[in-house]
């Protein structure tokens, strides 16, 4: 029997759903149509700070115009936070984690010494073997592999090897109780078997400290595909002042969906010669294996001819 091939889209609800992460969307959401598989959204709300339901509702808004429909959730994770603390309590049991209570100021002080020395700043391990119990403030830490080499193999960007001695024992919970990131999203993708994690590149070096907390968890790990940025005409990172704005600031300016779409999928992904695209087409033909290892660059002119071109038809 084969596994049925589900992805996801985990946005924060920290502000607007703009040009980067919806690529990242609609990637997973053609990936998962074109393999028939499910597409699972979930709101990544566990910065309580800084997450709001305005945030939440204009993502889900920006989906909706989009046509992207998703077959699950929204889970959101902040609801699942005593999950993330029992898996942090089972890693702490079986010696996986442990208790750290190094200060802030220590910390800055050892990632001084370690830049005078030349070294690249990480975690000593002060903590590591002292059977620490936790108290307020405390942060768990993962109990890295300090030895051997952990391969991703990206489905974009092939297989990339780091060494494990260089990687860090990452914080996955907190001083206030809450997961990390890099904890929080292993075990979700885990619990909600999601088979391919289709993500930007920015996240390349999160990747093997997550494989090995998959590892460590005994979860199977899922298949990584990284994609490249999105760069400004002037090669620097994409930004409102190179014209990109937020996905609902877009229809608000007269953009039809079918054109952003059009316009966000050929950001990275193409199919020969072939420009204009129907959203059933996009679904037949989009694989992971045609997307770019290069950075694509934003054009603002471009989506104006793909825009036009929609209103065109559609008139």
């Amino acid at each position: 029997m084969t596994t049925k091939i589900r992805t996801r889209f985990a946005p924060s609800p920290t502000g607007y759903l703009h040009i980067g992460g919806a690529r990242t969307a609609l990637f997973n959401w053609l990936f998962s149509r074109h393999n028939g598989g499910e597409f699972v959204l979930r709101i990544e709300d566990t910065d309580q700070q800084r997450s709001t339901d305005e945030s939440t509702r204009a993502i889900l808004d920006a989906m909706t115009w989009m046509g992207l429909s998703w077959d699950e959730g929204p889970h959101f994770q902040a609801q699942r936070v005593d999950l993330h603390r029992e898996m942090v309590q089972k890693l702490i049991q079986e010696g996986k984690a442990y208790v750290c209570t190094c200060t802030a100021e220590e910390l800055e002080n050892k990632r001084k010494e370690a830049l005078a020395s030349g070294k690249k700043p990480k975690y000593d391990g002060t903590c590591r073997d002292k059977n620490l119990k936790k108290s307020p403030g405390s942060v768990v830490r993962f109990r890295g592999a300090q030895t051997g080499v952990t391969i991703v193999e990206d489905l974009i960007k092939g297989n990339i090897s780091f060494n494990n001695d260089e990687l860090d024992d990452l914080i996955i919970e907190r001083g206030d109780g809450y997961p990390t990131y890099n904890f929080a999203v292993v075990i979700d993708d885990a619990m909600m078997n999601i088979t391919h994690v289709i993500r930007g590149d920015d996240h390349v070096n999160n990747t093997p400290r997550q494989i090995l907390m998959y590892q460590a968890l005994g979860f199977d790990v899922p298949k990584f595909a990284h994609v490249p940025m999105i760069l400004g005409s002037d090669k620097a990172r994409l930004s409102k002042r190179h014209g990109a704005t937020s996905v609902m600031a877009y229809k608000e300016m007269g953009f039809l969906p079918e054109a952003l779409v059009n316009y966000l999928v050929r950001l990275g992904w193409s199919h020969g010669d072939q420009e204009i695209f129907s959203q059933q087409e996009l679904i037949d033909f989009f694989d992971l294996s045609a997307v770019g290892k290069s950075p694509a660059v934003f054009n603002p002119e471009k989506l104006l001819w793909l825009n036009a071109h929609y209103i065109k038809g559609a008139s």
